[in-house]
């Protein structure tokens, strides 16, 4: 029964993650009806909806005709009064459906709560990167309210609902389903008392694979992996936000200015390490056969000041059957290539060489 479950929650996973990274355009009648119904479940009356293209211009813009408060800026997010307010809803609905599953379903929970709430968490971390761009921030104000919107747990209770067979109560049902339906039909949404800000999807997103149990991650090599109607797009590279440049021209100059170390790294991987490392003119400083990953080489460079960067050969194959070459930045007082391999282990020079194989 177990596997039969664990199929059927593969395949609603994947459901979920298709919706997270949809392009389609919003279907705006169901989500202004699911959002007012929100609404209601704290009180309130149905606000009014401006739509923006993207979270950049729900960021930018202040819908017409309203004059916001101080505290209703986008940078006191925290301080909004109905983020915390539908959170409380969601969490008490979550210990609700929490309650159905106890005893009787538990096993069938735990297994469900690892194939898809864990495997969409880490997808749904990399598909938010547009809305960490459009605040400027990590983390971002209001964190928590995105964290509620997230489509890992509704794709969790929705699991154990079509997959394990829990029963929802007919009001638990009303509310999960207001929830659903939110998150199949727009993209993200900012609740104000009287006003929503709801943003279309992004009109093209880019993911690769990269985890076991089909994990994406944004990224393009040739382009913005995120794009949306007005033109504001978010560039990634392997799951990391970059500027423009790393992806659309990436140079030994505008690397060596770059102070990010992160964005540094992802433009020499663009490149190609040893493309990098030839182009920039680096010297090497040893070589020496890798006795972690027999038959390729471990070279060593200088790089920049008190700093040297190892290039080695990945032990284990990647998915298009290839080794990557790549480059670990070490300190600049090692001058063993197979210390410098250790240091990247916290390991001693001996000690990595009585590795059998590293991955």
């Amino acid at each position: 029964m177990s596997v039969l479950v664990q199929r059927e929650a593969a395949e609603i996973r994947e459901e979920w993650l298709g919706w997270a990274s949809s392009t389609l355009p919003a279907d705006r009648p169901a989500a202004e009806a699911a959002i007012s119904g929100l609404y209601r479940l704290i009180g309130l009356p149905p606000p009014r909806f401006h739509w923006v293209s993207s979270p950049a211009a729900a960021l930018a813009t202040v819908p017409p005709g309203v004059r916001l408060r101080p505290s209703e800026a986008v940078e006191r997010m925290s301080e909004w009064p109905l983020p915390p307010r539908l959170a409380a809803v969601m969490r008490e609905l979550c210990r609700g459906l929490d309650a159905q599953v106890r005893w009787v379903h538990q096993p069938m929970d735990q297994l469900i709560r690892r194939e898809v709430r864990g495997s969409l968490s880490q997808s749904t971390r990399s598909l938010r990167m547009p809305l960490q761009a459009a605040h400027g921030s990590q983390p971002h104000p209001g964190s928590g309210w995105h964290d509620v919107r997230c489509v890992s747990w509704v794709a969790h209770y929705d699991a154990l609902r079509r997959a394990a067979g829990v029963v929802f109560t007919p009001e638990q049902t009303r509310q999960f389903d207001l929830w659903a339906a939110v998150a199949r039909s727009c993209g993200w949404w900012w609740p104000r008392e009287g006003v929503c800000v709801v943003s279309e999807r992004p009109v093209a997103m880019h993911t690769e694979v990269w985890g076991d149990d089909g994990e994406v991650r944004l990224h393009r090599a040739d382009g913005p992996a995120a794009r949306y109607a007005d033109g504001w797009e978010v560039y990634a590279w392997h799951g990391t936000q970059v500027p423009s440049w790393v992806i659309t021209d990436p140079s030994v100059p505008r690397i060596a200015r770059e102070a990010n170390v992160e964005v540094r790294r992802c433009a020499i991987e663009h490149i190609g390490w040893a493309s990098y490392i030839d182009r920039a003119g680096l010297r090497l400083v040893a070589s020496a056969p890798d006795p972690g990953n027999p038959g390729s080489e471990l070279r060593l460079y200088d790089m920049r000041k008190e700093t040297r960067v190892l290039l080695a050969v990945n032990g284990s194959v990647e998915r298009d059957g290839h080794r990557r070459r790549y480059g670990l930045t070490v300190p600049g007082s090692l001058d063993d290539p197979i210390a410098a391999a250790g240091w990247t282990y916290g390991l001693s020079a001996e000690q990595y060489s009585l590795l059998v194989r590293r991955t």
